[in-house]
């Protein structure tokens, strides 16, 4: 079963310079992503951002297959 997103992940355009950031925070999806290409486990993101939760990062990782998903290359 995948979350859904929406109502996690916000993207204004003053904040972040328009990043995905979850629930209107200036912590952005990439953050998060990077914390995970790192190495760091999901309680160790957890404990560095203490106001995130678990569907918070579940919905970041949501986010990103979406846009995986939805990503096209076009021949040049």
């Amino acid at each position: 079963m995948s979350i859904d997103y929406h109502d996690i992940i916000t993207i204004e355009p003053g904040k972040r310079s328009g990043k995905p950031c979850i629930r209107g925070l200036r912590i952005t999806v990439d953050d998060i992503l990077d914390c995970f290409a790192a190495g760091m486990t999901e309680e160790e993101v957890l404990d560095d951002y203490d106001y995130l939760t678990r569907d918070d990062i579940r919905a970041c990782f949501a986010y990103a297959a979406d846009r995986e998903r939805h990503t096209r290359v076009i021949k040049g």
